[in-house]
């Protein structure tokens, strides 16, 4: 079996009008940490059954692809709770419609929903356990397993068998669980993956304001929320109505942490400009990095009767990095200006997060374009994010020489 790792955008509300409606600008906000897939749950009672119940609609594509028929949200996605799922995988297994998240089931304790940023350590150890127990699987994900985990614990309340399950899982998770009365949200005890918690509403409205939870601030922003904080390394929320009336809420432990592994990408790459993460403006980190560019690879001197070198980004991540990047120049004493010399076509899926190598390399040719009339006879300084594959950084350099640049230095 090859192993899913899964880097993707979550996001969840509880005691909100429409609720669905909420999670579907949340996931339209951070459609660029995945584009594989998409998925709603909301949690409600059926009068006919007489028993809470959690409709769901996931498919393929982008988010306004999987939910172009409005009447999903009057007739099907009903509720004032829910979660929602964005994907995208780095290999193996990609289009297998049954790892669409979130996933959802009806155990001895009523109905669960999960959705997962982040990956399992110990995922095929665990895998391996319960397949000789004879536990069936229905996907390849490593987040089917905390379902297993879940359904399978000797605990007799349902927090407890959450709980539980938590503790016997390594790696990266920041996970929204949905139950029938409570939003979970879930950081582990290193803080790999970013987790922030918000408010929609005023605190004395009755039965309280609604609280979301998402990967990312700016999904906050889209909908009106207020930030209020991170969650926790190693902390469990849980949201309910008691909580949402009394702004007081249950938070327990995984486990005591000794500082934060967050991921690097999260800053560089993976999360937009405008959002809060870990605590800090990623546009702040940027400029920062871009800053500390400077001193460690400034521009080359050239003379006073050359013309300057321009310095261009590789957009949009790096951006504004870029700026900061040339602002120090700037204050060190190097001759430079920035330019806009690469054209991105935001109707390109991510180079970076695409399944197959010759896919990807399709992608970086259809992405970028370059300035001729910018690039040309100049020194030109490029500065990108990070390198993973080496894939666009190879592509964009030859295209800014055969743009007419007489020098390309990569940054």
């Amino acid at each position: 079996m090859r192993r899913i790792k899964e880097y993707c955008g979550i996001f969840g509300i509880y005691n909100a009008d429409s609720a669905a409606r909420h999670i579907y600008f949340g996931l339209h906000a951070l459609q660029h940490r995945g584009q594989e897939s998409a998925g709603i749950v909301t949690s409600t009672y059926d009068e006919h059954r007489q028993r809470p119940v959690m409709p769901f609609h996931r498919g393929p594509g982008l988010v306004l692809d999987v939910f172009k028929d409005p009447s999903i949200f009057e007739t099907k996605l009903l509720g004032r709770a829910g979660i929602g799922h964005n994907r995208y995988s780095t290999s193996g297994a990609s289009d297998n419609p049954a790892n669409i998240q979130p996933f959802v089931v009806h155990y001895r304790d009523g109905n669960l929903a999960l959705a997962h940023n982040g990956n399992l350590s110990n995922a095929r150890e665990l895998r391996r356990s319960f397949s000789q127990r004879g536990t069936l699987f229905q996907t390849t994900s490593d987040s089917e397993l905390i379902l297993h985990l879940i359904a399978q614990s000797p605990r007799r309340k349902q927090i407890d068998q959450i709980l539980d399950a938590l503790t016997q899982v390594e790696g990266a998770f920041s996970l929204v669980i949905l139950t029938d009365d409570s939003l979970i949200a879930v950081r582990d005890p290193n803080g790999f993956r970013p987790l922030a918690l918000g408010r929609l509403g005023p605190l004395d409205q009755p039965g309280g304001p609604a609280y979301c939870v998402a990967s990312e601030t700016c999904a906050f922003d889209l909908i009106g929320a207020d930030y209020i904080r991170d969650i926790e390394p190693g902390e469990v929320l849980v949201i309910n109505q008691k909580g949402c009336a009394t702004g007081q809420f249950e938070s327990y432990r995984l486990a005591q942490h000794h500082g934060v592994s967050s991921c690097v990408f999260e800053y560089v790459y993976f999360s937009r400009p405008d959002s809060r993460v870990f605590g800090e403006m990623v546009d702040k980190v940027r400029r920062k990095i871009g800053k500390q560019l400077a001193h460690d690879a400034p521009v080359p001197r050239v003379p006073d009767d050359e013309k300057q070198p321009i310095v261009i980004s590789v957009p949009d991540s790096s951006n504004t990095a870029a700026l900061g990047y040339v602002s120090e120049c700037q204050k060190l004493g190097y001759r430079c200006r920035f330019e806009i010399g690469l054209i991105r076509n935001h109707y390109v899926g991510r180079t970076f997060i695409s399944p197959g190598q010759n896919r990807r390399e399709t992608k970086v040719r259809s992405k970028f374009n370059t300035v001729d009339g910018v690039l040309r006879d100049r020194i030109v300084v490029m500065v990108d994010d990070s390198i993973v594959r080496g894939t666009t950084a190879k592509f964009l350099v030859r295209m800014v020489r055969e743009a007419g640049a007489r020098e390309v230095h990569f940054r």
